[in-house]
């Protein structure tokens, strides 16, 4: 049976593809499901997780994922596997129309197995690549982006969003889920369609290690969220302050790390997507395509980016502390240059930033979008 959100009615429904991976289709308030999605694709079986390494010099995790130099790498319009399909033209999504579908990556870099990655080898024998990759395929038009669905277009993507990360969250070995995009051919996509992804992770990254380990100290130190502290100096302080919204707030961090960088974060701490509520989330589809927009607006091409959603690791005492926000980032530094990572930022990660947080916030909040 369907299962939807009473006060805006997004439902949605749980198919499988040939091999068997599953398709959440997702309605908006004023459309339905569909009851019947026959996928008659002839499908190898899928494959076993890749695996794996552990690093022992920085104690990260990496993923060796071999299978993924097959994947679809951009392919013409008439080829594209996030359309419709319609006639004998077969796509992963097997509905001549939808409004939202999430399914499981046919090339993942991590799954489709579950299991526990334990936090340390010292042994490098590979341990397999457990967890679970997603795509969110947010329309079915192939041209466009976020920024460009409606209203109600937008509100059904975060829905699917919270769905997803209270679903993931609960399968197990799950560390933490992070949904992203990758927008643009410099960012490296292979997908032109617009869509995003979700990793739900078996283990925790680390900047997202990084990141807890700030925000433990700090409530262990203060008794208040560092995020809600931070937030509150930038509303005080104003000069790199973009927009304030009832419910969130957008600005460019003091210490920014690329040319074009904001982040959306919530006036309420909660730690992820499926913990906002409904008016928190109907003001967050305005407030992001808002974002997306004026990044668009800043040249006469479509600005290239990486959209970041970090929610909080699922352990404590790390959930406690940290707090869903949005880290927008775009390597473009002006309209015909990008920023590369070379020595200094790729190989120690000490970052160089050429343009000052205070002119991006000023040149976001000029910007029509």
């Amino acid at each position: 049976m369907p299962q939807g959100n009473a006060a805006h009615e997004i439902t949605h429904r749980v198919h499988h593809l040939a091999d068997g991976r599953e398709a959440i289709f997702f309605a908006d308030a004023t459309s339905t499901v569909p009851e019947q999605v026959v996928d008659t694709r002839a499908l190898d079986p899928r494959g076993e997780p890749g695996e794996l390494r552990f690093d022992r010099l920085t104690g990260d995790w990496v993923a060796v994922a071999a299978h993924r130099q097959s994947r679809t790498y951009l392919p013409p319009k008439d080829q594209c596997p996030l359309c419709p399909s319609v006639g004998s033209r077969e796509s992963e999504i097997p509905a001549e129309d939808f409004d939202v579908v999430v399914f499981e990556n046919r090339f993942p870099s991590l799954g489709p197995a579950l299991g526990q990655v334990p936090e340390r080898a010292e042994n490098q024998v590979p341990v397999p690549a457990y967890g679970r990759c997603e795509v969110v395929v947010f329309t079915p038009d192939h041209n466009g982006s976020f920024a460009s669905l409606n209203d109600e277009r937008a509100r059904t993507v975060i829905e699917a969003w919270a769905q997803r990360t209270q679903e993931l969250s609960g399968m197990e070995g799950i560390a933490q889920v992070f949904p992203f995009e990758n927008r643009g051919q410099d960012i490296g996509v292979t997908l032109h369609h617009p869509h995003g992804q979700i990793y739900a992770y078996p283990y925790l990254t680390p900047t997202a290690r990084k990141m807890a380990e700030q925000a433990v100290k700090h409530l262990e130190a203060t008794g208040r969220t560092l995020l809600g502290d931070i937030l509150e100096f930038e509303q005080a302080e104003g000069t790199r302050m973009v927009v304030q919204g009832e419910h969130f707030s957008v600005f460019v961090p003091y210490a920014a790390r690329w040319p074009l960088e904001a982040h959306l974060v919530p006036h309420r701490h909660v730690p992820d997507f499926a913990a906002l509520n409904d008016e928190e989330k109907d003001e967050l589809a305005i407030m992001y395509r808002d974002l997306l927009r004026r990044f668009d607006a800043l040249y006469d091409t479509p600005t290239p980016y990486i959209a970041a959603w970090h929610q909080a690791p699922l352990a404590a005492p790390e959930r406690a502390a940290s707090r869903l926000h949005l880290q927008l980032t775009s390597p473009r530094r002006a309209a015909d240059k990008l920023k590369f990572l070379a020595g200094s930022e790729a190989a120690m990660g000490a970052f160089i930033n050429d343009v000052p947080a205070e002119a991006t916030a000023a040149r976001l909040r000029e910007v029509t979008p």
